[in-house]
Order: C-alpha cells, then sequence, then structure tokens
C-alpha cells in the first residue's frame, strides 16, 4: 500500500458551542426554554428582562403574503455600549445564525438535564406522593381502629402492596414473606387473609380488591341495602362477571331471567360503581400547555403570530455594559466583554428560534387552511419534506421545530406534528390525509346502531363507497389509536 499526501477543498460546518447553543434552543419546549433563560439571567449580569417587550411592544406576525418581523429586538444601545460592541475582539455575531443543519452526528441533540431527565425525575415524585396519598389516608383509619399491634402490622403490609388505583398488587404469600421479622412466630396464612378482608371495608369502597370483579362486589355489598337492583347486581357479578365482559346481553337476560329493561336498569348499578377506588386519591400531575404561536382570521386572511407571553423577551443591561473599558486588559473586565459577548449570543440564539418556528407555522397554516375553516376532515396530506422545501431547510429542523411547540386556533391548540400526517390515495387519483380517514372514521363510529356496532370491514366497505381506499387492518390501526374499542366491546342495550 502507497502512502501519500493530499490537497481537498470542502465546505463543512463548524460547530461553534454558540451554533451549537442555537440549535439547542431550538429543540427546547417553552417549559424548557424558559427555565434556560431563568438561569441564563442567574448566570449572567449582562442579562435583563426587557420591560418594555413584555408589555406587548415588537411582537413577531406573519402572513402569507408578509415576512416576519423580529420577534425579539434587543434594545438599542447607548453610545457607550456601541462603543463597548465596537471593542469586542473578533468574534462578531452574524445576523443569521446557520441553525438549519443535519448535526445528529455533531453532537447529542437529546434534551439534557433542564429538560428530559428532570421531567421524568418529576414524574418519579408525582407517582411517591401520589401512592403516599392513599397511603396515608388508609393508614389514618387504621390508626384509630381499635385492633391490636399485630394486626395493625399486617394492616401496613396490605396497604403497602396497593397499586395507584388501589388494587392489591401482590399475592398473600408474598406479603406473608415481605412481614418478615416483624411477624409473630407461627403467623398463619388465615390471619393475613382475615385482616385483607378487614382493610377491604375501609374507605374508599372497594380498596384492596385482588380484581376487578372483587373490587365491584365489594362496593355493592357497602352499598346501600335498599338501593333498587342491588341484589340483582350482586348476583351478576358474582356468577355472570364474564358473560358482561363479552358484552352478550342476550344470553345474560336468558341466564339471570330479566327482560331488557330490567337488564339494563341492573347494568346502571353496575357501571354507577368506580373500578379504580383509589385513583381519585391521587395527586394528579395536571400539565397546562403554553401556545408557542397563535392564529387568527383577520380581514378574510389566516395570520399567525408568536405568543409574547410564552418567553420572556432580553436586552443586554446598559449599566453593566457600560462599565466595560477600552483597552483594559484585567480580569474583571475580561470577564464582563466575555459576558457580554455570551448575553448577545445569547439574545441572537432567541432571535433565530423565533424566527425559525414563526417560518414553519406561517408554512404550515398556508397549507392547511381546510382544517382550520371546516375541521379534521379537511386537513390534507403533509409531510415534513414538503415544509423542508417550501422553506428550504432540513427535515431534521423541521422536526425539531414542531416538536412539543403548540399552536392555538379557532379549533382548540394543537402540536405543530398534528398537521402533519401520511395519505391514503382515492378513486379520482387523489389523497387523503390519515388525519381525515380517522376523523370520518370516528364519526361513522358515533353515529353507529349501539346494538349493531359496525365492524372494521364494514367501516372500510363504507370509506370504499365514498372514494377513499383503505384496508381492514388499517381502520383497526387507526380505530385502536384513538382509543375506541372493536365492535364486539361497543356494543350496548339502549
Amino acid at each position: 500500500m502507497k502512502q501519500s499526501i493530499q490537497l481537498r477543498l470542502g465546505q463543512s460546518l463548524v460547530m461553534t458551542p454558540q451554533l451549537q447553543q442555537a440549535i439547542r434552543l431550538l429543540q427546547l419546549s417553552t417549559a424548557e426554554l424558559n427555565a434556560e433563560v431563568q438561569e441564563a439571567l442567574d448566570s449572567n449580569m449582562m442579562l435583563e428582562i426587557d420591560e418594555e417587550q413584555d408589555l406587548g411592544q415588537g411582537t413577531g406576525t406573519q402572513n402569507g403574503d408578509g415576512e416576519a418581523d423580529r420577534p425579539a429586538r434587543e434594545a438599542e444601545p447607548d453610545a457607550d455600549l456601541k462603543a463597548t460592541d465596537e471593542n469586542i475582539a473578533g468574534d462578531i455575531i452574524p445576523e443569521e445564525l446557520p441553525v438549519d443543519s443535519a448535526w445528529d452526528d455533531v453532537f447529542d441533540t437529546t434534551v439534557g438535564a433542564t429538560g428530559g431527565s428532570s421531567e421524568y425525575a418529576m414524574e418519579i415524585e408525582n407517582q411517591r406522593s401520589a401512592e403516599e396519598s392513599l397511603r396515608e389516608y388508609l393508614l389514618w383509619q387504621i390508626n384509630l381502629a381499635p385492633i391490636t399491634e399485630m394486626d395493625k402490622v399486617i394492616a401496613y403490609a396490605v396497604v403497602d402492596a396497593l397499586d395507584g388505583d388501589g388494587f392489591l398488587g401482590a399475592s398473600l404469600e408474598e406479603i406473608h414473606q415481605t412481614l418478615g421479622n416483624e411477624a409473630e412466630p407461627g403467623l398463619e396464612m388465615d390471619e393475613i387473609e382475615a385482616m385483607l378482608h378487614w382493610v377491604q371495608n375501609l374507605d374508599p369502597p372497594g380498596v384492596a380488591a385482588r380484581d376487578l370483579r372483587e373490587c365491584l362486589a365489594l362496593q355493592l355489598q357497602q352499598g346501600e341495602a335498599d338501593r333498587p337492583w342491588l341484589a340483582e347486581a350482586k348476583l351478576l357479578i358474582a356468577k355472570f362477571f364474564d358473560v358482561l365482559v363479552a358484552r352478550d346481553y342476550n344470553q345474560l337476560a336468558r341466564r339471570m331471567k330479566l327482560d331488557k329493561e330490567a337488564l339494563q336498569e341492573v347494568i346502571k348499578v353496575i357501571q354507577s360503581l368506580n373500578p379504580r377506588p383509589g385513583a381519585h386519591l391521587q395527586s394528579a400531575r395536571v400539565e397546562y400547555v403554553v401556545p408557542d404561536v397563535y392564529v387568527r382570521r383577520k380581514a378574510g386572511a389566516w395570520q399567525v403570530e408568536l405568543n409574547p407571553e410564552a418567553v420572556p423577551h432580553l436586552r443586554v443591561n446598559p449599566y453593566y455594559a457600560g462599565m466595560i473599558r477600552r483597552a483594559d486588559t484585567s480580569a474583571d473586565n475580561t470577564s464582563l466583554r466575555a459576558h457580554l459577548q455570551e448575553a448577545r449570543w445569547f439574545i441572537k440564539s432567541l432571535q433565530s428560534r423565533s424566527q425559525t418556528l414563526l417560518r414553519v407555522a406561517t408554512a404550515i397554516v398556508e397549507r392547511q387552511r381546510a382544517f382550520l375553516e371546516h375541521g379534521d376532515v379537511a386537513m390534507k396530506p403533509l409531510v415534513l419534506h414538503d415544509i423542508a422545501e417550501v422553506l428550504g431547510m432540513h427535515e431534521s429542523t423541521i422536526s425539531r421545530v414542531t416538536t412539543r411547540k403548540y399552536m392555538h386556533t379557532p379549533r382548540g391548540i394543537f402540536e405543530l406534528k398534528y398537521f402533519f400526517s401520511s395519505h391514503l390515495n382515492t378513486d379520482t387519483g387523489g389523497a387523503c390525509s390519515s388525519t381525515a380517514i380517522r376523523a370520518v372514521i370516528k364519526k361513522l363510529i358515533a353515529a353507529e346502531d349501539p346494538q349493531g356496532p359496525m365492524s372494521d370491514s364494514k367501516i372500510a366497505a363504507v370509506l370504499t363507497q365514498q372514494g377513499i381506499q383503505v384496508a381492514r387492518r388499517t381502520v383497526a390501526k387507526y380505530r385502536e389509536a384513538m382509543a375506541i374499542p372493536p365492535s364486539n366491546e361497543r356494543k350496548r342495550l339502549v
């Protein structure tokens, strides 16, 4: 093998730390970006919130015919700040940041500690506190009861074995093993089972059940004794629960010797029960979505504008910037210069993020006007490549801009990803988006006869009659994606 030295000319994107920051900010959600902004404010004295911008000045807008205004502008610097800018050595901030690139091979694009990991930690914390709320409520009742200390120990073990919905997640044998040295010598399984039944009589009704059947039976047992159809409901749960699950109402009425109207009353009693008795005690995690862009109809045209309250507007603090002296190479002055340049890069990165988001959102609105006017059934097929080609950007950029970014429309708040969907062919040679097909399927199921629900094959046949070529398995996939049960589970009494 012969070795040689060759010269080659080529272009490559140099991922400077500043450019990496701009790209990272581009993919953050609004909540993560606000955390990033707050961290920057805490760590950089040169940054401050522009109160005038936050009062509503300088909101970025764009429509199909106009150019986007700059959504976030730096406050005009005074003379001292301008003079300071001229003395920032060598690090010139460009007008446009080349954030559009396929940067997967350049650096790790996964969300950092301020993003996914903190969300995961928060989720785990919420789960822990939710379980403790149910646990503490049950322990409070146990501690008030006049039972022996050993019975309390067993009851504690039963409570510790409950899941978030209040169901027993361990067998009696496993509970016996967990007691270990805390149990008295010779503790029998009958004693554990007896305490399980005791815990099952605590509030909320149905707690500590081993399965759904037992959960419903416990609630019926603790219900009002004079409630109409209570005895029939107990009989149904005890002997014909499997028939009820199969929704075979004809067999159920025949075996229980009830007519259609009476059976319906019995089922209403069962439907009034709580299949998750511990769920209402959970500390539900409420997530609020802050829209990144607003879409409004003005003068007959759809206008897209950034949400001015989504992210605070920043500017360089003129007081601290004015402290920088020319030709001063002291450590303090050098540190001030570094903080100033870091602040200007951060503000520029925020501007670039907002401008890119506005351009992408506007391009989406231009192609989905029919959806805004007529709803899901009018959604057009759209893929990332379509928007990337129109804007001259890379598909990976479009993907990150549309992930966890939300648009407020007259029809509700949607993630930008919602407007992208695959397509299926029609008999006329056109295409229909999968979102529109799901909307049609949902509409057909909503209008079906509850005693004779439409099968997936029947729905596919109806769609074919409407000119949409779709297979039965595709209908099943879309139905399952919308959490709609199959036809045999949708059948119900009227």
